[in-house]
Parts: structure tokens; C-alpha cells; sequence
């Protein structure tokens, strides 16, 4: 269960909406036992009376009391029912956004090389299956087992005020068994078969999206029947996982179910020793068993709930393994730079994981203002000097301080929403001023005051309505807007022409007035208005 407490730890800082999300499912529970319980007493009542005026007795009922309880609780069943959805919903939204958001914050704070290694199929994998499994483990597991419990204590309250104590202690030993196979029993006997059943259908999945996207080469070797067949193959033996874990959450309810129905007929007998001695009416003694009756409606969400507790965690150590290295940004130490200084690397080296180093005994001092530009072949760390800027990665040796900073990264990244969504990302107070003003320095502003929506043009999917150098264009002007003191420019110009780059070069200078920018590239043409070069030897 560890895997699960970092993301608990997120669920729970909420608790005022968990808290009263609870209480409504607790009313319903109440509604619900209440209404069958009454309705049994009331039963039971009219058919004695019935009896007696049959049998010449005189005898009278009150309709309307008990009437009125049954319709009080059929209404509050139906109404908290209502609420307790619409409400817990919303919760389980909100507990998704905050999970995604969590999640994707420790995705940008990790090494790289935690990110890497992933096909699409499986990041489609970790950010959708594996974090809904996540967002309901409060109102499938938690909410449910912790009411549960609370509405079993209240029944065995009931039954030590009507039967007495030793009676009610009976009848805790066969609902104690059931709470237990329902919860614990169930989560150990398939917390494995879930956790590869998980695991499977990740598989599956990446497998079947791989098909799909090679099917023209599978069909070209002529290998798509044998490819389609592991497939089907797979699909047998998560299926079969399945249906073996579905059986065995199954064989617990239904144990649990007869444990339940078990304390009913203790309850009878007891209810029937006092009936014996005149202590309490037949319509009471009714009440007791059917109140024990409801309680399977409580427990008889456990099964499956525990059932896939054990997918839950494999989804949550799925996630963990993503962002376990490193869950905080390095501490860059502006504070310590001195005075007119943006940057300080003191003998960095720097090296991914299990590779060998790619900078050694690397220092650089920036002062403030300047405009640097560093370049090299493929391979000679730029991009991975440009993160250790950014604080992406952390130097395996030496000391890098740096300011804040804003941070351009090779690939370029557009967000399948309008234009002014995708500059505001850059800074999210910006006016229709700065963003027009930004774009006329990017020799973008006329590409889009003709078109109808203006800021409002649609770029599509990772910006399929606009060419490769328009894309790039946008993505530095998210940069640009920025107010971050340090502006870091990996390949800015990319897919620009060597004229427009010049052009936008001379226009991006009010932008960076006051301002730090190191510029990465693997020629000096390719960062047109730098003041100083470093060369990176291959």
C-alpha cells in the first residue's frame, strides 16, 4: 500500500469536500436501511391487526405516522442520493485535476531520463488509465469501507439496546467475518491477479496502437495475421486474469452475503426469546433482522471495490517510477550570484544516468545583459548544458547558479487551443497589447490581424494549421512575453529563413533590454545578434 500514499497524501487535502461527501453517502446508507426497516415494521403491524379484526379483536393502527415516516425516507433516500452523486462527482473531477496537475508538475521537475524509454501508447497509458484508477480510491475505497464500518457499529448499538449486550456480541462475530472477507479477504486473495490483469492490458493496449500505426509494413512483410493473432492471445490472458479475479471478488460477497443473512436469523431468534417473555412487539422484533438485511447493500460494494485495489496500486508505482528520482527543483540559489550576474557555473560536469559524463570541468560567468551564444556539433551538450541552465538536471560536480529564467527548449510545443491561449502560457497577465506587440516584433502580427478570429485563430493539433517556422515563431513570443530576468533560447530560429531571422533578430531587441539571453545553436548564423560565442568541442 505504500505506492498509494503519495497520492492519498493529495486526495486528503481536501477533507472538508471528502468529509461532507461521506456524510451524504452515510444518509443515503441511513435513508435506505430506515426505509426498509419501518416498511418491515409497518408490514408486520397491518397484518397483525388484520388478523386480529379477523379474528373478531378489536384492534387499531396509525396509519399516518409510520405512513409518514416510509414516504420521509423514500423521499430523503432519493433526494441524498441525487446529491451525493452530483456532489462526489464534482469531488472526483476536482481530485483528477489535482492528481493530473500534481502529476505533470513532477513530470517537469524530473530528469529527462525519467521521461524517456515510454512509447505514446504507454504515456497515454500513465496519464489517462492510470490516473483515473487513482482519482476513486477515496469514494470506492476509502468513504466505502470507513461507512461501512460506522453503520455496522450503529446496527450493533441497536442490537445491545433491544437484545442486550451478549446477543449484539453474537451477532458481531458473523458481520466482523463479513467486513473482513468483504475488504481484507478480497484484496489478498486478488491483489496480484489485478495487479498483472494492470499490467496486461497496458501491454495490450501499446500493442494494438502499434499494430495499427505499422500496419502497412506488418501487411508489406506479411506478417499482420501472426502480429493480429499474439494479440488475440493477449487478449485471452487478460481476460482470463479477469474472470478469475471477478470470480473470486464474487465467492467473497456472496460468503459475506451469507454471513449477513446468518446474523438476521440469530437476530430473529434472539428478537424471538424476548418476543417470548413479552418485552418487546412482533413489529419491533421484525425490525431488527431486516435492519441486518440492509447492511448488505453496504457491503456488497466492498468486493469490487478491493477487488481492484490491487490495478490501483500497480497504477500508482507505474506513476511513482515516473517521477521517484526527483520530486523538487533543484535549488538554484539566485541569491548568491553576485551583483550583475545571471548566471554562474563553477567546474560543472554534467552526465545523464549510467552514461558517461557529456561536459567535465565546464565554468561560465554571465553578466547581466549580456547576449550569449553557445554552439557545437550534434552530441556536444548544448541541450543538456541549456537544461542544467534551466535547472532541469543537476550537475554531477561543481556549482550552477543561475536567475530566474525562461526557457525555450529544442522541440517545439503548441497546444491544440487558440493563439492567445498558447501565448498566455508564457505570461498569463498579458493584454491584447503585448500579444499584438509581440507578434508584430516576430513578423507575425500580419499572418493573423487577416484572419477572422485574430487572437482567437484555432492552431490545431500541435499547431497543424501553421507552418514549421510560424510554430516556432509562437513558441519563442511565449518566451518573449515572459518576464523572467534569464531568457534561454535553444535553436529560437529553427525552420525560419535565414532573411526572416535577421529581420525578427533586429525586432526582438526591445524585448530583451535588461535581460539576459544565452542562445544555443549549432552555428553562429543561427543566432543572429548574440554579442559573445562558445564553441563546444564535439
Amino acid at each position: 500500500m505504500r505506492e498509494l500514499i503519495p497520492w492519498l497524501r493529495l486526495i486528503f487535502r481536501r477533507p472538508k469536500r471528502l468529509v461532507l461527501g461521506a456524510v451524504l453517502i452515510l444518509l443515503t446508507l441511513l435513508s435506505g436501511i430506515g426505509l426498509l426497516a419501518l416498511s418491515g415494521w409497518f408490514i408486520t403491524e397491518t397484518a397483525l391487526v388484520g388478523l386480529l379484526l379477523a379474528a373478531g379483536i378489536q384492534a387499531t393502527i396509525n396509519l399516518y405516522t409510520p405512513g409518514g415516516g416510509i414516504r420521509f425516507f423514500a423521499v430523503a433516500r432519493t433526494v441524498t442520493r441525487y446529491l451525493e452523486r452530483v456532489y462526489n462527482h464534482d469531488t472526483v473531477l476536482r481530485l483528477l485535476t489535482d492528481i493530473r496537475v500534481a502529476l505533470f508538475e513532477r513530470l517537469a521537475l524530473a530528469p529527462r531520463l525519467n521521461r524517456s524509454g515510454l512509447t505514446g501508447a504507454q504515456w497515454l497509458s500513465r496519464l489517462t488509465s492510470d490516473v483515473d484508477a487513482l482519482d476513486t480510491v477515496y469514494l470506492r475505497v476509502i468513504a466505502p469501507t470507513a461507512l461501512a464500518l460506522a453503520v455496522t457499529l450503529l446496527v450493533l448499538l441497536g442490537s445491545a439496546l433491544v437484545f442486550g449486550v451478549g446477543p449484539a456480541a453474537w451477532l458481531a462475530v458473523p458481520l466482523a467475518s463479513a467486513f473482513l472477507l468483504s475488504t481484507v479477504g478480497t484484496y489478498w486473495r486478488t491483489r496480484q491477479l489485478a495487479g498483472r490483469q494492470s499490467d496486461r492490458i497496458e501491454h495490450l493496449r501499446s500493442d494494438v496502437i502499434e499494430h495499427l500505426e505499422g500496419f502497412a509494413e506488418l501487411t508489406a512483410a506479411g506478417r499482420t495475421g501472426k502480429h493480429a493473432s499474439r494479440l488475440l492471445r493477449q487478449g485471452l490472458e487478460a481476460n482470463t486474469d479477469q474472470a478469475r479475479s471477478d470470480r473470486r471478488a464474487g465467492w467473497h460477497q456472496a460468503v459475506s452475503g451469507l454471513l449477513i443473512n446468518l446474523s438476521a436469523v440469530a437476530a430473529l431468534g434472539f428478537g424471538l426469546a424476548i418476543y417470548q417473555h413479552q418485552l418487546i412487539s412482533g413489529p419491533v422484533l421484525v425490525m431488527m433482522p431486516i435492519v441486518l438485511l440492509g447492511l448488505g447493500e453496504v457491503y456488497g460494494m466492498l468486493p469490487d471495490a478491493f477487488g481492484r485495489l490491487g490495478a490501483t496500486q500497480a497504477s500508482a508505482a507505474r506513476l511513482n517510477n515516473l517521477t521517484s528520482t526527483e520530486l523538487h527543483r533543484p535549488e538554484k540559489h539566485a541569491s548568491s550570484l553576485p551583483e550583475s550576474t545571471a548566471l554562474l557555473a563553477s567546474d560543472i560536469s554534467l552526465r545523464h544516468e549510467h552514461l558517461p559524463p557529456i561536459l567535465t570541468h565546464f565554468s561560465l560567468q554571465v553578466s547581466t545583459g549580456d547576449r550569449l551564444g553557445i554552439i557545437g556539433h550534434s552530441g556536444s551538450g548544448k541541450s543538456t548544458l541549456a537544461d542544467a541552465f534551466a535547472g532541469l538536471i543537476t550537475p554531477s560536480h561543481g556549482e550552477l547558479s543561475a536567475a530566474s529564467c525562461c526557457y525555450l527548449t529544442q522541440q517545439t510545443v503548441i497546444f491544440d487551443d487558440t493563439l492567445r491561449a498558447n501565448l498566455l502560457i508564457g505570461n498569463p497577465g498579458a493584454n491584447d497589447t503585448d500579444l499584438w506587440r509581440v507578434l508584430e516584433a516576430l513578423d507575425l502580427a500580419g499572418r493573423f490581424a487577416e484572419t477572422p478570429e485574430q487572437l482567437d485563430t484555432w492552431l490545431g493539433s500541435s499547431g497543424s494549421r501553421l507552418s514549421g517556422g510560424e510554430a516556432r515563431r509562437i513558441a519563442l513570443a511565449r518566451v518573449l512575453i515572459n518576464p523572467a530576468p534569464l531568457l534561454l533560447l535553444d535553436e529560437p530560429f529553427t525552420g525560419v529563413d535565414q532573411k526572416t531571422a535577421s529581420r525578427i533578430s533586429e525586432r526582438m531587441t526591445p524585448w530583451l533590454e535588461g535581460r539576459t539571453m544565452i542562445g544555443f545553436a549549432h552555428t553562429s548564423d543561427a543566432l543572429p545578434g548574440v554579442q559573445h560565442l562558445i564553441h563546444l568541442a564535439p
